[in-house]
């Protein structure tokens, strides 16, 4: 990499051409980013690039202003295409093709995205019209080789994108296949947000005395707030739920994305975070692809805050609005943490990124610092004490945002008459006491348990330590204590497969028992039943009332957890 003090300073500085600078002004694009400053130059000269950089850094533009300024220059009226870029999937394809039509509008460059879950017939009319560069899936791309609607032997430049990515997802035979099939003196770019030995190996077979790029994710200056603020919380897996949305409380994020391993873990994630006032949806391989467009757009719009997800279904998501990204359980690989933070901080905005680990698991927060070379900070579970302040703040923040906003003047008739019989100190504590009850109380949480530190040889604890007995497993530990007591868990036959929803369980409980909604724990569905958490001393009461009614139209099985069926 060479000497930053060399280094272009502006777009001008890289010799692209004026219709290519035009577009970026147009944009808003006013310094090229460390990425772009390494790579353009010597993509434009044409020589292959083996380049590392961590997601939104700029990789698209670092690509694309160098192809399309090669493909205008030598233009013509061919219909073949003669860039390729391949990406791992539908949705990053769509957002590359977006950013190169608008980088090449003036050049009058003809882009097209090709992948999956979209009529080939579109696909295949497009090509045969004509087009410049596709943006493909290396699925889709093989399908339309196969077909003889997409050409290989015209090609002159080959980009992979997010290549890591592509082999996690079990691409390599594509690609090889691909890459195999392209006219010997072409152009190949390969960039990744790791560099595993795989990636290494694949470079070696096809890019021919490449450039080779490396850029970490950018330090923070002295004195400044790190644009990626790293966090972890040790908690005992029973906890986490509760422990998520405190954080999330305490944090109140714009846009947030909460990785979970499963699509189990992912559903009753989003049935617990919804069963607590967060409007959250679910994106896993288990929706179809229409629903998981909507999904992604609601979280683009901000009708949704929350999207809780697996990798796999999280692939090639960019949302610019994203403030957090929650990692409920460490993730298996360092490599995996890599993509998931680099989905926030971007263009100079602050993004936070927290991990839940258990005991057992700090030593993989270790591993993910070598890799990273970063430290996450540990911090303490927020308290209730914590919980409280905060909304009180936020009280404080509501209330003063609307004496200089809004227009009072109907109110003052009321706060007069109360001045004349009450001291007018009382009368603003009693109002605010009633908008910060609005917004939200604590007075039915406790505070989360932190567990034990782990033990310095990072081994499991010993005979009658405190792994012995562990809260929420089946005859481990005590049973859990509300504000009000124990609690226990009621069996509902009833679940996802009969449309069972938080709300409904909610509604009957409370319709049917003297519970109230905040005297209601957890709620967890399942396919074919639901677990709900209730005081142990009204479990029976609730029981025979639940017996007596109906949810969804239908009379399931009502009873405790561990009793006989």
């Amino acid at each position: 990499m060479s000497d930053s003090a060399e280094t272009p300073t502006t777009f001008a500085d890289l010799d692209l051409r004026p219709e290519l600078l035009r577009a970026l002004t147009s944009l808003g694009y006013e310094e090229p980013t460390p990425i772009q400053r390494e790579s353009i130059a010597p993509l434009i000269a044409g020589r292959d690039l083996l380049g590392q950089a961590a997601t939104g850094t700029g990789k698209t533009a670092a690509f694309a202003l160098p192809m399309l300024q090669r493909l205008g220059s030598e233009g013509g009226a061919q219909t073949a295409p003669r860039g390729l870029v391949l990406v791992p999937t539908r949705e990053l394809a769509m957002q590359v093709s977006e950013a190169m039509h608008k980088y090449g509008r003036e050049l009058g460059s003809r882009v097209l995205p090709v992948y999956g879950g979209q009529p080939i017939f579109r696909q295949l009319k497009a090509l045969q019209r004509g087009v410049d560069i596709v943006v493909a899936t290396p699925g889709r791309a093989l399908d339309h080789i196969a077909r003889g609607s997409l050409s290989l032997a015209s090609l002159d430049v080959v980009v992979l994108d997010e290549a890591d990515e592509m082999l996690d997802m079990g691409f390599a035979e594509d690609i090889e296949s691909i890459l195999g099939g392209v006219r010997e003196g072409h152009q190949t770019v390969l960039f990744s947000a790791t560099m595993p030995k795989r990636i290494v190996t694949l470079a070696k077979r096809h890019l021919t005395d490449p450039v080779r790029i490396e850029l970490a994710r950018e330090e923070a200056r002295a004195g400044e707030a790190p644009k990626v603020r790293q966090t972890a919380y040790i908690v005992n897996r029973s906890h986490k739920p509760a422990t998520l949305t405190r954080v999330l409380d305490i944090e109140e994020p714009t846009a947030a994305i909460v990785f979970c391993r499963t699509r189990a873990e992912v559903d009753e994630v989003t049935v617990t975070l919804n069963g607590r006032g967060y409007r959250a949806e679910s994106l896993h391989g288990g929706i179809d692809q229409a629903q998981r467009s909507k999904v992604v757009e609601r979280l683009k719009s901000g009708a949704t805050e929350l999207v809780v997800a697996t990798d796999v279904a999280a692939r090639g998501l960019d949302v610019d609005s994203l403030t957090h990204v929650v990692n409920y359980d460490v993730p298996a690989a360092a490599e995996a943490y890599v993509h998931r933070i680099g989905r926030v901080g971007r263009a100079g905005r602050e993004g936070v990124a927290i991990t839940f680990a258990q005991p057992r698991e700090h030593r993989m927060l270790k591993a993910i610092e070598r890799l990273t070379k970063q430290k996450i900070s540990l911090e303490q579970v927020p308290t209730v004490a914590d919980l409280r302040a905060r909304r009180l703040e936020l009280t404080r923040a509501a209330l003063h945002e609307s004496i200089l906003e809004d227009d009072l003047a109907p109110m003052r008739v009321v706060v007069e008459g109360l001045a004349e019989e009450f001291d007018l100190m009382d009368v603003a504590l009693a109002a605010v006491k009633l908008a910060h009850d609005a917004s939200g109380s604590t007075a039915d949480e406790e505070d989360i348990p932190q567990p034990p530190p782990p033990s310095p040889r990072g081994g499991k604890e010993g005979r009658g330590g405190p792994g012995r007995d562990r809260p929420g497993k089946p005859g481990g530990g005590k049973p859990r204590r509300g504000p009000d007591g124990p609690t226990t868990r009621l069996f509902v036959g009833a679940g996802r497969a009969a449309h069972v929803r938080p709300q409904d369980l909610v509604g009957a409980i409370t319709g049917e028992s003297p519970l109230r909604g905040h005297e209601i724990g957890t709620i967890q569905i399942h396919d074919r039943f639901s677990l709900v958490e209730v005081p142990e001393s009204s479990a029976d009461l609730v029981v025979t009332a639940l017996r007596r009614t109906t949810i969804k139209g239908k009379k399931p099985k009502i009873r405790r957890e561990n009793a006989p069926s």
